[in-house]
């Protein structure tokens, strides 16, 4: 009996050992080293470099407010507005003041100061730390979306024309084009399917294209000014 609990003892304590052994606890510093997201890092690839400039940042009084995409703006969450990148398009946004970045997805149009290439949602802004300055030196690289097949023109200027029109056939799209002289068709490929759209004019400057779309209207055309890289 005596032996028998000796040998149960032996066991234990050899397990114990080994446990000890095999464990480690970890120490401050071990856990100063645990890897975790930065806005500070940048990924190995950060794709196609694409624009230099200043960003800026919005949030208070657009929170809950519709995005130009038709979603609701959250201040607090991670997405910019920029003037001609199409929607849904993501860039790393590198502050160039202190070397930090973050990445964003595009779902509204501004900014509109002229100096400045991009608003960030506050969210945005919090994470390359340029709150307190209000805007900061910044160089955008694509990494998701493809400008070859876009309708943008020019990074920095937003192309408009009026929009007198959509149908799901070409037939009756061509006809009513054909009533409006100086008007076009353009096919357009859209998640929801191909569309035929008239489209009258292409402007640099809005206040252009509203004055054509009223001179459509007295001819009896109804229409309304769209920014082209919308689609």
């Amino acid at each position: 009996m005596r032996l028998a609990i000796h040998i149960l003892l032996s066991v234990f304590t050899f397990t114990l050992l080994i446990s000890c052994g095999a464990t480690k606890r970890a120490t401050k510093a071990d856990r100063n080293n645990i890897s975790s997201p930065s806005t500070s890092s940048l990924p190995a690839k950060k794709g196609q470099k694409i624009e230099t400039g200043v960003a800026s940042w919005y949030g208070p009084n657009f929170n809950g407010r519709l995005t130009a995409n038709g979603e609701t703006f959250d201040m607090n969450g991670i997405s910019a507005a920029h003037r001609t990148l199409p929607f849904n398009t993501e860039v790393i946004v590198v502050n160039e003041d202190n070397g930090k970045s973050i990445r964003v997805r595009i779902n509204d149009r501004g900014p509109y100061a002229k100096d400045r290439i991009i608003d960030l949602s506050k969210g945005a802004a919090l994470a390359v730390d340029m709150i307190g300055p209000g805007t900061a030196n910044v160089t955008l690289y694509l990494v998701k979306g493809d400008l070859k097949n876009s309708r943008v023109t020019d990074l920095k200027v937003p192309t408009y024309t009026v929009q007198l029109g959509s149908y799901n056939d070409l037939a009756p799209a061509q006809t009513q084009s054909k009533k409006i002289k100086g008007s076009r068709v353009e096919t357009l490929d859209l998640d929801s399917g191909t569309v035929y759209r008239i489209y009258f004019g292409v402007y640099k400057d809005r206040s252009k294209a509203e004055k054509d779309m009223r001179s459509l209207k007295r001819k009896g055309f109804n229409g309304f000014v769209k920014q082209l890289e919308n689609d």
